[in-house]
């Protein structure tokens, strides 16, 4: 009659035991890889989120842009191109993630181009690339 029981209760302490195991995964910040670990398991990819300008949206030569990355220890991590020329970014620790801003090249003209985002990890891994389009006027 006990042995029933018993067995409910380690199921239910099961499962918040693994609860807790994925909060701690998915919200550790830019500061998760600190710890020990190192194998696929202990990789957060980093995600690279709120673009602006927005998608194929017009800006002017020289116009400034920013995006939000998640998972990063190191702002140095971070590297941005505009059609294969490397830009120069700055980033804010925001705790949790990194705001990063930059200006498009000024001398591209009347043209489109991808803001191209690459975070490389010690783990290769553990990269992350993504980016966006815009439409630069004259």
């Amino acid at each position: 009659m006990k042995t029933p029981r018993l067995l409910a209760l380690f199921f239910i302490v099961s499962c918040f035991n693994v609860s807790a195991v994925n909060a701690a995964e998915h919200h550790s910040g830019h500061g998760a890889s600190s710890g020990g670990g190192g194998g696929e398991s202990g990789c957060l990819k980093p995600q690279l989120t709120k673009f602006l300008p927005a998608n194929l949206a017009t800006v002017a030569p020289g116009s400034t842009f920013s995006f939000l990355a998640f998972n990063v220890s190191k702002p140095e991590q971070i590297e941005v191109t505009v059609k294969a020329i490397p830009v120069e970014v700055t980033t804010e620790d925001k705790e949790s993630f990194y705001l990063v801003k930059g200006n498009l090249p000024a001398n591209l003209v009347n043209t489109t181009a991808r803001i191209n985002i690459k975070v490389n990890a010690k783990n290769p891994r553990c990269n992350g690339e993504n980016g966006w389009l815009v439409k630069i006027s004259e």
